[in-house]
């Protein structure tokens, strides 16, 4: 809920349940009542009698300031006592004495204290602490009524009234630590209140910060009533403050306006941002309305809203608008521009709808947004490329086959080009597999009983065009849309008890409601192309098989051996596949040869040929695919020495090589051969993945394949192509003590919207200078760690991560590194309250740093410290911020920042 900074200010009373009670300064006025041991009379503890008697007190208690109404006699509830010691009866006084962990419940009220004085003829009580061994005052009172706890140093409460004084009120409500020095408890809805401080601060007695009011009138759940409330830090009293304030409360969302946080950027002005309106529409839904303005006139418009129904679905949405200037008109380099960018996130409950669901993830706007916005900071963003969306629809209709039906709207959107690609909708329909032979009982065995068909739909709409003319008419110019059906058969069987077979074929009916005839215009010399409207089809099949096996090696060493055994698993395949010729599907047409005009070329051609799949292969195809994958694993006798079986080791991952041959072809048959495979260095920690590809096939002059042998042309028998080494490794402090649980990535705005789940790229930080990551707390980690406050060295939470890739490129004789970079970030606690990081790269083959973040955080109890740099690129800039933790605090900070330069 968002707040403004005069109710900030208060919120803080307004959180004040039962308010608190008594002085220690009066303890000894009534600690010094002189009891007649001759007239008391000794109660056993745990006892309770009803307050009826009437006896005159005669102390100072006599002389209070609270007017005392005329009583009855009688109480609403039955009074219960207890106390550790005694429980000890003054008849002169007609007063009840309870010593040392005392306890008195009426109704829903619960007294604790060290001493407790129940005076029956007023039909009030007293508490107080009790001093110990030592003269340190203990066991102070605690006041409880249903879910309201008071700890004062001393009450005062009449039961028939339910009026109290309390003083030195300490107690809890929300985020905020509340201790008031006198407290007059009218009844349970109305509170007077004398020098109050409250503060988010752990230790209320002594709050590095605080907001100090000299009077307020507190109704619970209704208003607040000020006097003069100004804030003090380190108990030194601050310009902040208001000589008065009427706050309407409630513990739901309220409505109202929304403070701006001001600032002055070097190349707009000075500025006020966030700022608008909060409107609390329903249980169910929010929307916050705010803004931001700039004294050279730009301008942004924010609105956001979150909906949440439990049991069926929840999502946020928001849209963001910029109107940019750079520098002043009139200036030489004045500029103007303008983007947005539209956000919704929906999930629905799986309990709502089992057989249906409908999800949405939208990203999209401008693609120079995450570039040039003026009031967002996630520098992991401007470095994705791409901004998806994805709103669909799925339904399952249950039944023998089952059906299962989706419809969805997909957005991708390049924002270096600019070109957004759109599919409104896409239509998908599938059937379940349908067994024909399979038998009534029993497993399916054979290659008739498991021959198998299935039924595919697919439609689409889909548009190409530019952000420029995004939500425009023209957008819709060049759609193009269709329909496919495919239904695939496949069966599977053993062949030899060792050989796995798998065989299938494929049938596709493509639906179009355009085509395109060409033809040659003389006059123009040029390839006119008619688009013509009306229903087309074309079909298409294809055949495939594939036939595999495992092969097993061992080799035992003995169980007395550190190596005991090294298994070597092997995964041989070989598919064939098939593609007929679809010449039906093409025309020809006559074309004057422009380098000989006396001369007539027969151009080939299919009027499917820009349609939604494109036109049908002319070509016939026939190939065996050939792939073979390793594993190779070893047993090593474990370190620890109460282990009953070896460690398994894993030496050379899923190894493995592939290549074609064409069996159709004139020429190049073989195709260029793939080896794929991961190395691993340290289990389940470090892995290097490779990549290669090489080719039997030599170069001509031009750098094109011939059908030669390149070791029959002066050259090895492969020629290297291109390859690829990887490998990401992260490690922490954690990894080196007895606790090796790894935390999880949090998943963070950067990820969500297309980027990395670590901090590789740096840590966007939102608008209060807090990491995202880090919202809660940055130097909160979830583990409780003793702390010395002399010395922290001797253990220093760490973490750190890198990534490595580089690619190698000799396709037409380059013989170079096309890339080559590391990337790398970290994070180290140097003591309780100080953290650092950074993130960076450097580019092996530019020589140079890639985009580099510093970053620094100081914990200051109940404020938080703030700064990140980019130190060079185009977005160097710099943000510092300091601010109290709490949210309901959160417009109390300094923020200064110098933002990156940017051009429209």
């Amino acid at each position: 809920m968002q707040t403004n900074i005069p109710y900030i200010l208060f919120c803080c009373i307004f959180i004040l349940l039962s308010p608190s009670f008594i002085t220690a300064q009066e303890i000894d006025t009534i600690s010094g009542i002189r009891i007649e041991a001759e007239r008391d009379t000794l109660v056993s503890v745990g006892e309770g009698i009803p307050l009826a008697q009437t006896i005159k007190l005669q102390d100072s208690i006599m002389a209070d300031t609270i007017p005392q109404p005329q009583s009855n006699g009688l109480l609403s509830d039955r009074v219960d006592y207890k106390a550790q010691d005694y429980i000890r009866l003054s008849q002169k006084e007609n007063r009840m004495y309870l010593y040392n962990d005392a306890q008195v419940t009426y109704g829903d009220i619960v007294l604790n204290a060290g001493l407790i004085v129940i005076d029956n003829n007023r039909n009030e009580v007293y508490a107080f602490g009790i001093p110990d061994s030592l003269g340190n005052y203990t066991q102070k009172p605690i006041f409880k009524q249903a879910q309201k706890t008071v700890e004062p140093d001393s009450i005062r409460f009449n039961f028939d009234t339910e009026r109290a004084l309390i003083y030195n009120s300490r107690t809890q409500e929300a985020n905020f630590n509340v201790r008031g020095e006198v407290t007059k408890r009218e009844n349970d809805s109305v509170y007077f209140m004398q020098n109050v401080r409250f503060t988010t601060s752990e230790d209320v007695d002594n709050p590095d910060y605080y907001f100090y009011a000299r009077q307020i009138k507190f109704v619970p759940d209704k208003k607040i009533v000020s006097g003069l409330v100004n804030m003090y830090i380190a108990d030194v009293p601050t310009p902040l403050g208001l000589p008065f304030g009427y706050f309407p409360m409630t513990e739901e969302e309220a409505s109202g306006f929304i403070i701006p946080s001001f600032g002055d950027s070097n190349n707009r002005g000075y500025y006020l941002q966030n700022g608008g309106y909060y409107f609390a529409i329903s249980d169910y839904a929010d929307l916050l309305a705010v803004g931001d303005y700039y004294t050279n006139g730009s301008y942004a418009i924010n609105l956001e809203s979150n909906y949440n129904k439990r049991y069926n679905f929840r999502g946020n949405v928001s849209f963001r608008y910029e109107r940019l200037l750079e520098s002043e008109r009139g200036f030489p380099d004045f500029a103007e521009g303008s983007n947005y960018n539209i956000r919704w996130s929906h999930s629905q409950d799986s309990k709502a709808s089992p057989s249906s669901r409908f999800s949405a993830s939208v990203n999209l706007g401008s693609s120079e947004y995450y570039r040039e916005s003026i009031n967002q900071q996630n520098t992991g963003n401007f470095l994705n490329n791409t901004l998806n969306s994805s709103v669909s629809y799925s339904k399952t209709f249950e039944g023998e086959p089952q059906v299962n039906l989706s419809v969805a709207a997909r957005h991708s959107q390049n924002t270096n080009t600019g070109v957004v690609n759109l599919t409104l909708p896409t239509l998908t329909a599938s059937m379940s597999r349908i067994y024909p032979f399979e038998p009534e009982v029993g497993a399916k065995k054979g290659i008739i009983q498991n021959i198998n068909f299935q039924y595919n739909l697919r439609a689409e709409n889909r548009i190409s065009t530019y952000d420029s003319i995004f939500f425009t008419p023209q957008m819709f110019d060049d759609a193009i849309y269709g329909a496919q059906h495919s239904i695939p058969v496949s069966t599977n069987f053993k062949l030899f008890n060792y050989l796995s077979v798998s065989t299938g074929a494929s049938f596709e009916e493509n639906w179009v409601f355009e085509t395109y005839e060409r033809s040659f215009d003389e006059e123009t010399n040029s390839v006119v192309r008619d688009t013509i409207n009306g229903f087309d089809r074309f079909s298409t099949y294809n055949f495939n098989a594939n036939v595999g096996t495992t092969l097993y090696g061992l080799m035992n060493f003995g169980g007395d051996k550190k190596i005991q055994a090294i298994r070597h698993v092997m995964r041989p395949s070989v598919s064939y596949n098939i593609n007929p010729a679809f010449d039906q599907y093409y025309d020809q047409f006559e074309e004057i040869n422009p380098a000989n005009p006396d001369q007539i070329n027969l151009v080939d051609y299919s009027r499917f040929d820009g349609t939604l799949y494109g036109a049908p292969g002319r070509n016939f195809s026939s190939s065996v695919g050939l792939s073979i994958s390793n594993t190779l694993e070893a047993k090593v006798r474990d370190k620890d020495s109460t282990a009953t079986e070896p460690k398994k080791v894993t030496l050379l991952n899923n190894f493995s090589m592939s290549t074609s041959y064409n069996l159709a072809g004139d020429s190049l048959r073989l195709s260029p051969i793939s080896l794929r495979g991961g190395i691993p260095v340290i289990e389940n920690k470090l892995t290097v993945n490779v990549a290669a590809q090489m080719d039997i096939y030599a170069l001509d002059n031009n750098n094109r394949r011939i059908d030669e042998l390149n070791i029959n042309n002066g050259g090895s028998l492969f020629r290297f192509t291109n390859a690829n080494v990887s490998f990401g490794y992260s490690f922490s402090s954690k990894d080196f003590s007895k606790d090796t649980e790894n935390k999880d990535e949090s998943e963070n705005d950067t990820y969500r919207n297309g980027g990395r789940p670590d901090d590789l790229f740096g840590k966007g930080t939102d608008l209060d200078g807090d990491f995202y990551e880090d919202e809660e707390d940055p130097f909160d980690d979830g583990e409780e760690r003793e702390v010395n406050s002399e010395w922290y060295n001797y253990e220093i939470p760490w973490d750190f991560r890198v990534n490595y890739t580089m690619t190698y490129n000799n396709n037409a004789r380059q013989n170079e590194i096309t890339s080559h970079s590391i990337m790398f970030s970290g994070n180290v606690e140097l003591s309780p309250k100080w953290a650092i990081g950074a993130s960076s790269g450097f580019d092996v083959k530019l020589g140079g740093f890639t985009y580099t973040q510093l970053r620094f955080a100081r914990d200051l109890e109940s404020w938080r410290l703030n700064f990140s740099w980019v130190p060079f690129s185009q977005r160097k800039s710099w943000n510092f911020f300091i601010g109290i933790k709490s949210s309901i605090l959160s417009d109390i900070k300094y923020e200064k920042r110098r933002d990156r330069d940017r051009s429209l």
